[in-house]
């Protein structure tokens, strides 16, 4: 059993930057491939990055790629998504979460964190 409990959410205004985390409690994380979703209001969730369970792999979404970078520490047992350029349009409720398998989707998620909101004001 794995808890998932995300931070660092907040307001911020177009063009500026924010890091979400992500903590982890219960079994070893390095077993485990990481992952961020997220959900607009009115949305789908959506995959919006993803790092190995060594973390020498990632993939972002295409909407996301050279303005968010995701990173983990398996001795911190966290995980990481640092936010640039951030639009109008990244706000949403940022989930992390956890697979066995690589890479990650949604139906391979074996465990959910409650989410954090992200606000850019345009």
């Amino acid at each position: 059993q794995l808890q998932l409990v995300e931070s660092g959410g907040g307001l911020v205004q177009a063009g500026g930057s924010l890091r979400v985390s992500c903590a982890v409690s219960g079994r070893t994380l390095s077993t485990y491939s990481m992952g961020w979703f997220r959900q607009a209001p009115g949305k789908e969730r959506e995959f919006v990055a993803a790092i190995s369970h060594g973390g020498s792999n990632t993939n972002y979404a295409d909407s996301v790629k050279g303005r968010f970078t995701i990173s983990r520490n398996n001795v911190a047992k966290a995980v990481y998504l640092q936010m640039n350029s951030l639009k109008p349009e990244d706000t949403a409720v940022y989930y992390c979460a956890t697979s066995r398998v690589w890479p990650i989707n949604y139906v391979g998620v074996n465990y959910w964190g409650k989410g954090t909101l992200v606000t850019v004001s345009s």
